[in-house]
């Protein structure tokens, strides 16, 4: 047989795919737009219902967008927003910090003290996001240096923070000087820059994760942390990190918040660990690690954080939010559970 008879046998259909990535090529579009919705089908699905929401309020109670209640409704989630970030980062590292709501009141009472002895408003921010910081390297210093529960020793700081705190200050709130609030400018000024740094920030993290490598450490530490350390990723220094990271969140996020009145409660943390948990499994962010999306988030927050309002406005009783809020995230978490069982597969 002849070299060219061989070679005229093993040729191939020259129209024949020769591989699954030479199919996806010819139908490149239809299937990679599938593969986008199937990737963020969460994100989707809570922006969908959020518009449906806001459907519904512009048919049956066009007051709910009213400019300045909507602006002040915006402004007051911009703090829990910023935490909300912090908390997404630990729980895609598969860790959980439960202790964010009594961390944020300690930094509150803290900066509300040091502006109240007449700190400068950049020494206070500081001090506020230090404070953060080093309550956040103590959780981070026992879960990821003794490697113990993260469940259990956040609910240990949380209950430690919060009845010291209550012991300390017995209830009082802390008067605050009036070139505080809303960083001295007024009031629509303050708010809107409030957003636009709860904004930026989300911005700045998105892009961080999707395109620096720390960010993508946290997916491949959440992911599997044994191949992350045999890809050369640290994952116990990543794990501290985020801590710490997360508590400096929560201490710009106390400064955020405090400016928005002349004092600061002690209890102003109360419920915005469940609060912010809560944005991130609803906003796509997988209880097991490794997968989530700070958009979805922020749908998740803005999702949540209007049903109280949104009830007021409709005329129903206030005490359905938390049932609502607890529909949804329960929804969440058997889409996350079926999601996770279909790759499995």
């Amino acid at each position: 047989m002849s070299k060219q008879t061989r070679n005229s046998n093993l040729e191939e259909p020259v129209h024949a795919p020769h591989s699954d990535f030479e199919l996806r090529s010819c139908f490149g579009f239809r299937l990679s737009g599938f593969g986008f919705l199937s990737r963020h089908f969460r994100e989707f699905s809570v922006a969908f219902s959020f518009l449906l929401l806001l459907l519904a309020l512009a048919l049956l109670a066009p007051a709910f967008f009213s400019p300045q209640p909507l602006l002040s409704r915006l402004t007051r989630e911009a703090p829990s927003l910023v935490v909300a970030c912090g908390i997404a980062l630990v729980i895609i590292c598969r860790q959980i910090d439960i202790s964010v709501g009594s961390q944020f009141s300690v930094c509150s009472v803290c900066a509300g003290l040091l502006a109240a002895s007449g700190w400068s408003l950049p020494l206070v921010l500081l001090a506020s996001i230090l404070i953060g910081a080093l309550l956040g390297a103590f959780n981070g210093l026992f879960v990821a240096g003794l490697r113990l529960p993260s469940i259990v020793v956040t609910l240990a700081t949380m209950v430690i923070l919060r009845e010291t705190l209550r012991w300390a200050r017995q209830g009082q709130f802390v008067n605050l000087p009036d070139n505080l609030q809303w960083f001295g400018l007024s009031q629509q000024s303050g708010q809107l820059l409030l957003i636009t740094i709860a904004l930026l920030l989300l911005a700045i993290l998105l892009f961080v994760l999707r395109y620096i490598a720390a960010g993508r450490f946290i997916y491949a530490v959440g992911s599997d942390a044994e191949a992350a350390r045999l890809a050369g990723i640290h994952p116990q220094l990543v794990t501290f990190l985020v801590f710490v990271f997360t508590g400096a969140l929560v201490g710009l996020a106390s400064l955020m918040n405090i400016v928005q009145s002349p004092q600061v409660d002690p209890n102003s943390g109360s419920g915005l660990e469940l609060k912010t948990i809560a944005a991130a499994v609803v906003g796509g962010v997988a209880v097991s690690g490794g997968r989530g999306n700070l958009v979805g988030v922020f749908l998740g927050l803005l999702l949540l954080g209007c049903i109280n309002p949104a009830l007021i406005y409709l005329h129903i009783e206030a005490y359905w939010e938390k049932a609502i809020q607890g529909a949804i995230i329960l929804l969440a978490v058997i889409a996350d559970g079926l999601r996770s069982r279909h790759e499995s597969r």
